[in-house]
């Protein structure tokens, strides 16, 4: 473990002391995210412009849920960014350096994506909850830092198996995305509260692809805890669960890979 938390730490030097030698794109990337973050939020702002409630849910409510699903995004796109892994690893070839070294495969790629960047995101979506938190009228329990910390590790863990079993499919086809941009999408479906879309959907973001646990259902614990409460605290073990199928599904993958060929 020392080994490996050493490691990191030096990825993580060598990764600022590249993007400070441009800072201004280092700046413009944080920025451009946020403003994206931003425009979503927007949206809700409008659409709450011309109804009072969506699916009984208030704005401020809807405010604490974005800002919410924003913490475990932003984390996830720090330590999850496997985006370009089929165009780079198996397209060009790269998997087989990394396969060559003796740390783990899946480790060493975490490592080289990584994107501190994206902290900035999980930072505004705290901002937003704290703000929303006094307007709503709802009493902070003293372990309730404690049980954010635990539902947010749980949706980062669920977003990060989902993902690596995606990318695991590179391993079978070198299209250069697949189907990561529809999955892109579907995820954001988790920002909002799953009462407001169909029974199908609902189940799609349960159970399938279970990205209400990445925002609605860990928010719902501090809005409503007598309804949504015991569902809330599944988070970490859907996280487990998730994080588990992906780790197999990658080393399965990992076992059918043969090289890039000349």
């Amino acid at each position: 473990m020392r080994f490996y938390a050493a490691l990191w730490l030096d990825y993580l030097k060598n990764y600022f002391k590249t993007r400070m030698t441009y800072r201004s794109d280092f700046w413009v990337e944080i920025v451009s995210d946020l403003m994206f973050l931003g425009m979503n939020l927007f949206f809700v702002l409008v659409v709450f412009g011309h109804v009072d409630r969506l699916g009984g849910w208030t704005l401020d409510q809807m405010i604490f849920i974005y800002g919410y699903f924003m913490v475990p995004y932003g984390i996830f796109q720090c330590f999850f960014n496997l985006w370009n892994f089929s165009e780079r690893y198996i397209v060009k070839g790269e998997m087989d350096r990394v396969l060559t070294r003796p740390v783990n495969n899946l480790y060493q790629l975490l490592l080289e994506n990584m994107d501190p960047a994206s902290l900035f995101s999980a930072l505004a979506g705290l901002l937003i909850m704290a703000y929303a938190w006094p307007r709503l009228g709802v009493e902070l329990a003293w372990h309730d830092p404690l049980v954010l910390l635990l539902l947010a590790a749980g949706s980062v863990l669920i977003y990060g198996g989902v993902y690596i079993a995606l990318t695991s499919l590179s391993f079978y086809t070198d299209a250069p995305t697949g189907i990561l941009p529809l999955v892109w999408n579907i995820q954001n479906y988790g920002r909002y509260p799953v009462t407001i879309y169909n029974r199908a959907i609902r189940w799609l973001l349960t159970f399938f692809l279970p990205f209400a646990f990445v925002g609605f259902y860990p928010a719902a614990y501090f809005l409503d805890r007598d309804d949504w409460g015991t569902v809330a605290l599944m988070t970490p073990v859907v996280g487990l669960v998730f994080l588990a199928v992906g780790l197999f599904c990658w080393n399965r993958g990992v076992s059918k890979y043969r090289g890039a060929g000349s």
